[in-house]
Protein backbone atom coordinates (compact mmCIF):
# COMPACT_ATOMS: atom_id res chain seq x y z
CA UNK A 1 0.00 0.00 0.00
CA UNK A 2 1.35 3.47 -0.93
CA UNK A 3 1.86 5.83 1.99
CA UNK A 4 -1.25 8.63 2.27
CA UNK A 5 -0.72 11.83 0.50
CA UNK A 6 -1.44 14.94 1.99
CA UNK A 7 -4.92 15.43 1.92
CA UNK A 8 -6.72 17.96 -0.13
CA UNK A 9 -6.45 21.94 0.36
CA UNK A 10 -9.04 24.19 -0.88
CA UNK A 11 -8.80 27.68 -1.63
CA UNK A 12 -11.84 30.58 -0.58
CA UNK A 13 -15.11 29.46 -0.75
CA UNK A 14 -16.39 29.84 -4.40
CA UNK A 15 -19.01 33.20 -4.54
CA UNK A 16 -22.34 33.03 -5.88
CA UNK A 17 -23.12 34.22 -9.07
CA UNK A 18 -20.14 33.02 -11.50
CA UNK A 19 -17.69 30.67 -12.70
CA UNK A 20 -15.07 30.45 -9.89
CA UNK A 21 -11.93 32.17 -10.81
CA UNK A 22 -8.18 30.78 -10.34
CA UNK A 23 -8.02 31.58 -6.42
CA UNK A 24 -11.60 30.18 -5.62
CA UNK A 25 -11.74 26.86 -7.04
CA UNK A 26 -10.54 23.68 -5.06
CA UNK A 27 -6.98 22.94 -5.08
CA UNK A 28 -5.84 20.76 -8.09
CA UNK A 29 -6.67 17.27 -6.98
CA UNK A 30 -5.52 13.64 -7.83
CA UNK A 31 -8.67 11.78 -8.30
CA UNK A 32 -9.72 8.25 -8.32
CA UNK A 33 -12.65 6.18 -9.81
CA UNK A 34 -14.19 3.19 -7.87
CA UNK A 35 -16.46 1.45 -10.94
CA UNK A 36 -15.52 2.09 -14.03
CA UNK A 37 -19.04 1.70 -15.51
CA UNK A 38 -20.46 4.55 -18.11
CA UNK A 39 -20.47 7.47 -15.50
CA UNK A 40 -17.25 7.68 -13.44
CA UNK A 41 -14.37 7.39 -16.48
CA UNK A 42 -16.50 10.58 -18.09
CA UNK A 43 -16.39 12.61 -15.14
CA UNK A 44 -12.94 11.81 -14.10
CA UNK A 45 -12.01 13.29 -17.73
CA UNK A 46 -14.09 16.49 -17.02
CA UNK A 47 -12.55 17.08 -13.98
CA UNK A 48 -9.03 16.25 -15.88
CA UNK A 49 -9.81 18.93 -18.35
CA UNK A 50 -10.44 21.28 -15.48
CA UNK A 51 -6.98 20.66 -14.62
CA UNK A 52 -7.25 17.88 -11.98
CA UNK A 53 -5.16 14.50 -12.44
CA UNK A 54 -6.96 11.22 -12.36
CA UNK A 55 -4.63 8.62 -10.64
CA UNK A 56 -6.68 5.29 -10.23
CA UNK A 57 -9.21 3.96 -11.91
CA UNK A 58 -10.82 0.42 -10.49
CA UNK A 59 -12.95 -1.72 -12.19
CA UNK A 60 -13.43 -5.95 -13.24
CA UNK A 61 -15.91 -6.54 -16.39
CA UNK A 62 -14.32 -6.21 -20.08
CA UNK A 63 -16.16 -3.36 -20.78
CA UNK A 64 -14.82 -1.35 -17.84
CA UNK A 65 -11.40 -1.85 -18.90
CA UNK A 66 -12.52 -0.47 -22.39
CA UNK A 67 -13.89 2.68 -21.05
CA UNK A 68 -11.55 3.31 -19.12
CA UNK A 69 -8.60 3.00 -21.88
CA UNK A 70 -11.04 5.46 -23.71
CA UNK A 71 -11.82 8.48 -21.41
CA UNK A 72 -8.39 8.31 -18.87
CA UNK A 73 -5.95 6.82 -20.92
CA UNK A 74 -2.37 5.88 -18.79
CA UNK A 75 -4.48 5.96 -16.08
CA UNK A 76 -3.36 2.70 -13.94
CA UNK A 77 -6.43 0.14 -12.83
CA UNK A 78 -5.81 -1.03 -9.03
CA UNK A 79 -8.01 -2.31 -6.88
CA UNK A 80 -10.71 0.10 -5.28
CA UNK A 81 -8.42 0.43 -1.62
CA UNK A 82 -5.75 0.94 -3.77
CA UNK A 83 -7.50 4.21 -5.60
CA UNK A 84 -8.45 5.82 -2.22
CA UNK A 85 -4.97 5.28 -1.28
CA UNK A 86 -3.68 7.27 -4.27
CA UNK A 87 -6.61 9.96 -4.43
CA UNK A 88 -7.35 13.00 -2.85
CA UNK A 89 -10.80 13.00 -4.68
CA UNK A 90 -12.42 9.70 -4.75
CA UNK A 91 -15.21 8.95 -7.64
CA UNK A 92 -17.81 6.31 -6.17
CA UNK A 93 -19.49 5.31 -9.49
CA UNK A 94 -21.29 2.06 -8.57
CA UNK A 95 -24.81 1.24 -8.44
CA UNK A 96 -27.03 2.10 -5.99
CA UNK A 97 -27.63 -1.07 -4.48
CA UNK A 98 -24.13 -1.58 -4.10
CA UNK A 99 -23.16 1.44 -3.24
CA UNK A 100 -24.07 1.29 1.02
CA UNK A 101 -21.62 -1.62 1.31
CA UNK A 102 -18.36 -0.95 -0.55
CA UNK A 103 -18.78 2.70 1.74
CA UNK A 104 -18.75 0.70 4.57
CA UNK A 105 -15.94 -2.02 3.04
CA UNK A 106 -13.25 0.63 2.26
CA UNK A 107 -14.45 2.64 6.09
CA UNK A 108 -13.88 -0.88 7.60
CA UNK A 109 -10.83 -1.90 5.96
CA UNK A 110 -8.82 1.68 6.57
CA UNK A 111 -8.92 2.65 3.01
CA UNK A 112 -10.33 6.09 4.01
CA UNK A 113 -8.24 8.85 4.90
CA UNK A 114 -9.45 12.28 6.54
CA UNK A 115 -9.63 14.68 4.54
CA UNK A 116 -10.26 12.86 1.55
CA UNK A 117 -13.55 14.24 -0.89
CA UNK A 118 -15.25 10.99 -1.13
CA UNK A 119 -18.03 11.66 -3.67
CA UNK A 120 -20.44 9.26 -5.33
CA UNK A 121 -23.34 10.09 -8.10
CA UNK A 122 -26.31 8.15 -7.13
CA UNK A 123 -29.30 9.97 -7.68
CA UNK A 124 -31.09 7.82 -4.61
CA UNK A 125 -28.73 8.82 -2.07
CA UNK A 126 -27.37 11.44 -0.12
CA UNK A 127 -24.23 12.00 2.05
CA UNK A 128 -25.87 9.65 4.90
CA UNK A 129 -25.09 6.54 2.67
CA UNK A 130 -21.19 7.60 3.32
CA UNK A 131 -21.45 8.05 6.67
CA UNK A 132 -19.02 5.42 7.79
CA UNK A 133 -16.73 6.73 5.52
CA UNK A 134 -17.76 10.54 7.63
CA UNK A 135 -17.06 8.65 10.79
CA UNK A 136 -13.41 8.14 9.32
CA UNK A 137 -12.87 11.48 8.58
CA UNK A 138 -13.62 11.22 4.79
CA UNK A 139 -15.76 14.60 3.35
CA UNK A 140 -18.68 13.78 1.98
CA UNK A 141 -20.21 14.79 -1.53
CA UNK A 142 -23.07 13.27 -2.90
CA UNK A 143 -23.23 14.74 -7.09
CA UNK A 144 -25.68 13.54 -9.30
CA UNK A 145 -25.52 14.01 -13.15
CA UNK A 146 -29.02 14.60 -14.11
CA UNK A 147 -28.08 13.17 -17.60
CA UNK A 148 -27.67 9.57 -19.50
CA UNK A 149 -24.51 8.85 -20.10
CA UNK A 150 -22.76 5.86 -23.10
CA UNK A 151 -19.68 5.08 -21.66
CA UNK A 152 -18.03 7.08 -24.20
CA UNK A 153 -15.72 10.33 -24.98
CA UNK A 154 -18.77 12.32 -26.10
CA UNK A 155 -20.37 12.42 -22.38
CA UNK A 156 -18.04 14.74 -21.24
CA UNK A 157 -19.27 17.21 -23.81
CA UNK A 158 -22.75 16.26 -22.51
CA UNK A 159 -21.58 17.82 -19.11
CA UNK A 160 -22.25 21.38 -20.28
CA UNK A 161 -25.03 22.93 -19.30
CA UNK A 162 -26.06 19.54 -17.22
CA UNK A 163 -27.68 19.47 -13.86
CA UNK A 164 -25.99 17.80 -10.74
CA UNK A 165 -28.33 17.29 -7.73
CA UNK A 166 -26.03 18.46 -4.76
CA UNK A 167 -26.46 17.24 -1.48
CA UNK A 168 -23.24 18.34 0.86
CA UNK A 169 -22.76 19.39 4.89
CA UNK A 170 -23.13 22.94 4.67
CA UNK A 171 -19.32 23.48 5.21
CA UNK A 172 -18.51 21.92 2.11
CA UNK A 173 -21.69 23.40 -0.27
CA UNK A 174 -18.87 25.79 -1.47
CA UNK A 175 -16.45 23.07 -2.34
CA UNK A 176 -18.98 20.73 -4.11
CA UNK A 177 -20.47 23.42 -6.39
CA UNK A 178 -17.38 24.66 -7.47
CA UNK A 179 -16.61 20.69 -8.56
CA UNK A 180 -19.53 21.14 -10.30
CA UNK A 181 -18.80 23.86 -11.93
CA UNK A 182 -15.66 22.93 -12.87
CA UNK A 183 -16.63 19.85 -15.02
CA UNK A 184 -19.24 22.19 -17.07
CA UNK A 185 -22.69 21.33 -14.65
CA UNK A 186 -24.80 23.72 -13.26
CA UNK A 187 -25.75 22.92 -9.27
CA UNK A 188 -28.87 22.30 -8.22
CA UNK A 189 -29.18 21.86 -4.05
CA UNK A 190 -31.20 18.65 -3.32
CA UNK A 191 -31.99 18.24 0.64
CA UNK A 192 -31.27 14.97 1.90
CA UNK A 193 -34.93 13.64 2.57
CA UNK A 194 -35.69 14.59 -0.72
CA UNK A 195 -33.21 12.57 -2.70
CA UNK A 196 -35.50 9.72 -3.67
CA UNK A 197 -38.44 12.06 -4.86
CA UNK A 198 -35.26 13.77 -6.73
CA UNK A 199 -34.76 10.51 -8.34
CA UNK A 200 -37.81 9.35 -8.90
CA UNK A 201 -38.62 12.79 -10.97
CA UNK A 202 -35.87 12.36 -13.10
CA UNK A 203 -36.54 8.19 -13.27
CA UNK A 204 -40.30 9.25 -14.62
CA UNK A 205 -39.59 11.78 -16.99
CA UNK A 206 -35.89 9.99 -18.77
CA UNK A 207 -35.68 6.54 -18.17
CA UNK A 208 -39.16 5.53 -18.40
CA UNK A 209 -39.46 8.12 -21.69
CA UNK A 210 -36.83 5.16 -23.54
CA UNK A 211 -39.56 2.62 -22.40
CA UNK A 212 -42.18 5.28 -24.66
CA UNK A 213 -40.30 5.78 -27.59
CA UNK A 214 -39.38 2.06 -28.47
CA UNK A 215 -42.64 0.61 -27.77
CA UNK A 216 -43.70 3.51 -30.26
CA UNK A 217 -41.01 2.95 -32.57
CA UNK A 218 -41.73 -1.00 -32.66
CA UNK A 219 -45.53 -0.32 -32.82
CA UNK A 220 -44.98 2.16 -36.17
CA UNK A 221 -42.36 -0.49 -37.73
CA UNK A 222 -45.80 -2.94 -36.98
CA UNK A 223 -48.09 -0.29 -39.19
CA UNK A 224 -45.82 -0.52 -42.10
CA UNK A 225 -43.26 2.56 -41.42
CA UNK A 226 -39.51 2.52 -42.28
CA UNK A 227 -37.99 4.89 -40.61
CA UNK A 228 -39.64 5.31 -37.47
CA UNK A 229 -37.44 7.46 -36.02
CA UNK A 230 -37.40 10.07 -38.55
CA UNK A 231 -40.96 10.37 -38.33
CA UNK A 232 -40.75 10.48 -34.21
CA UNK A 233 -37.91 12.82 -34.26
CA UNK A 234 -39.99 16.36 -35.20
CA UNK A 235 -42.71 15.34 -33.08
CA UNK A 236 -41.17 14.12 -29.89
CA UNK A 237 -39.04 17.28 -29.65
CA UNK A 238 -41.53 19.78 -30.80
CA UNK A 239 -43.76 17.63 -27.18
CA UNK A 240 -40.75 17.73 -25.26
CA UNK A 241 -39.95 21.22 -26.16
CA UNK A 242 -43.79 22.61 -25.56
CA UNK A 243 -44.90 20.23 -22.44
CA UNK A 244 -40.92 21.92 -20.75
CA UNK A 245 -42.31 25.58 -21.79
CA UNK A 246 -45.78 24.95 -21.17
CA UNK A 247 -46.63 22.15 -18.68
CA UNK A 248 -50.23 20.29 -18.38
CA UNK A 249 -50.92 22.95 -21.06
CA UNK A 250 -49.30 21.03 -23.73
CA UNK A 251 -51.85 17.96 -23.68
CA UNK A 252 -53.33 17.51 -26.79
CA UNK A 253 -54.22 14.08 -28.77
CA UNK A 254 -57.35 12.33 -28.12
CA UNK A 255 -57.58 11.42 -24.40
CA UNK A 256 -57.36 15.05 -23.36
CA UNK A 257 -59.66 16.08 -26.34
CA UNK A 258 -62.15 13.14 -24.80
CA UNK A 259 -62.44 11.29 -27.81
CA UNK A 260 -63.72 7.67 -26.59
CA UNK A 261 -64.06 6.33 -29.73
CA UNK A 262 -60.27 6.90 -30.79
CA UNK A 263 -59.10 6.15 -27.85
CA UNK A 264 -61.28 2.41 -27.53
CA UNK A 265 -59.66 1.79 -31.20
CA UNK A 266 -55.90 1.90 -29.85
CA UNK A 267 -56.86 0.10 -27.06
CA UNK A 268 -58.39 -2.49 -29.67
CA UNK A 269 -55.45 -2.68 -31.94
CA UNK A 270 -52.66 -2.89 -29.61
CA UNK A 271 -54.84 -5.78 -27.92
CA UNK A 272 -54.22 -7.22 -31.16
CA UNK A 273 -51.09 -6.63 -32.30
CA UNK A 274 -48.78 -5.46 -28.78
CA UNK A 275 -50.98 -6.45 -25.67
CA UNK A 276 -47.52 -6.13 -23.46
CA UNK A 277 -48.72 -2.41 -24.48
CA UNK A 278 -51.55 -2.38 -23.12
CA UNK A 279 -51.27 -2.36 -20.09
CA UNK A 280 -48.97 1.25 -20.14
CA UNK A 281 -51.07 2.93 -22.32
CA UNK A 282 -54.13 2.96 -19.91
CA UNK A 283 -52.20 3.87 -17.36
CA UNK A 284 -50.55 6.99 -18.95
CA UNK A 285 -54.15 7.84 -20.60
CA UNK A 286 -55.74 7.24 -17.34
CA UNK A 287 -52.60 9.81 -15.79
CA UNK A 288 -52.90 12.62 -18.81
CA UNK A 289 -57.10 12.10 -18.33
CA UNK A 290 -56.93 13.32 -14.86
CA UNK A 291 -54.35 16.22 -16.20
CA UNK A 292 -56.43 17.09 -18.70
CA UNK A 293 -59.26 17.56 -16.18
CA UNK A 294 -57.60 19.35 -13.82
CA UNK A 295 -56.40 21.83 -16.06
CA UNK A 296 -59.75 22.10 -17.93
CA UNK A 297 -58.51 20.99 -21.03
CA UNK A 298 -61.10 17.71 -20.74
CA UNK A 299 -64.42 19.16 -20.85
CA UNK A 300 -66.26 16.73 -17.84
CA UNK A 301 -69.27 15.74 -20.06
CA UNK A 302 -66.80 13.90 -22.73
CA UNK A 303 -64.85 12.61 -20.05
CA UNK A 304 -67.35 10.09 -18.47
CA UNK A 305 -67.38 7.92 -21.79
CA UNK A 306 -63.08 8.43 -21.89
CA UNK A 307 -62.99 7.00 -18.36
CA UNK A 308 -65.43 4.35 -19.20
CA UNK A 309 -63.30 2.90 -21.85
CA UNK A 310 -59.69 3.19 -19.87
CA UNK A 311 -61.53 1.50 -16.88
CA UNK A 312 -61.36 -1.77 -19.06
CA UNK A 313 -58.92 -4.32 -17.85
CA UNK A 314 -55.30 -4.79 -18.99
CA UNK A 315 -54.99 -8.42 -20.72
CA UNK A 316 -53.41 -10.95 -17.82
CA UNK A 317 -49.91 -12.07 -17.53
CA UNK A 318 -50.21 -14.91 -19.92
CA UNK A 319 -51.81 -13.01 -22.79
CA UNK A 320 -48.78 -10.61 -22.56
CA UNK A 321 -46.23 -12.75 -21.84
CA UNK A 322 -45.23 -12.79 -25.81
CA UNK A 323 -41.58 -11.74 -24.75
CA UNK A 324 -39.91 -8.81 -27.01
CA UNK A 325 -40.30 -8.44 -30.54
CA UNK A 326 -37.24 -8.70 -32.45
CA UNK A 327 -36.59 -4.77 -32.17
CA UNK A 328 -37.19 -4.53 -28.53
CA UNK A 329 -33.76 -4.14 -26.29
CA UNK A 330 -35.14 -7.07 -24.72
CA UNK A 331 -33.82 -9.38 -27.28
CA UNK A 332 -30.15 -7.98 -26.74
CA UNK A 333 -27.64 -10.96 -25.77
CA UNK A 334 -26.29 -10.43 -22.48
CA UNK A 335 -22.48 -9.70 -22.94
CA UNK A 336 -19.39 -7.79 -21.44
CA UNK A 337 -21.56 -5.15 -20.65
CA UNK A 338 -23.94 -7.04 -17.70
CA UNK A 339 -23.32 -4.68 -14.60
CA UNK A 340 -20.81 -5.71 -12.15
CA UNK A 341 -20.52 -4.56 -8.63
CA UNK A 342 -17.69 -2.44 -9.12
CA UNK A 343 -19.12 -0.74 -12.54
CA UNK A 344 -22.34 2.00 -12.34
CA UNK A 345 -24.32 -0.35 -14.46
CA UNK A 346 -25.42 0.45 -18.42
CA UNK A 347 -27.79 3.33 -17.26
CA UNK A 348 -25.27 5.33 -15.63
CA UNK A 349 -25.63 8.53 -14.03
CA UNK A 350 -29.40 8.26 -15.40
CA UNK A 351 -30.27 6.00 -12.69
Amino acid sequence: MNAHPPSPKFSAPLEQGGPPSAQDRPARLTVGVVGAGRVGPALAASLQLAGHRPVAVSGVSDASVRRAAELLPDVPLVAPAEVLARADLVLLTVPDDALADLVRGLAETGAVRPGQLLVHTSGRYGTAVLDPATRAGALPLALHPAMTFTGTSVDVQRLAGCSFGVTAPEELRMAAEALVIEMGGEPEWIAESARPLYHAALAIGANYLVTLVAQSMELLRQAGVEAPDRMLGPLLGAALDNALRSGDAALTGPVARGDAGTVAAHVAELRRHAPGSVAGYLAMARATADRALAQGLLKPELAEDLLGVLAGPAPDAAEASHGPGPDTPGNDTPGNDTPHPDDDGPTGGDR
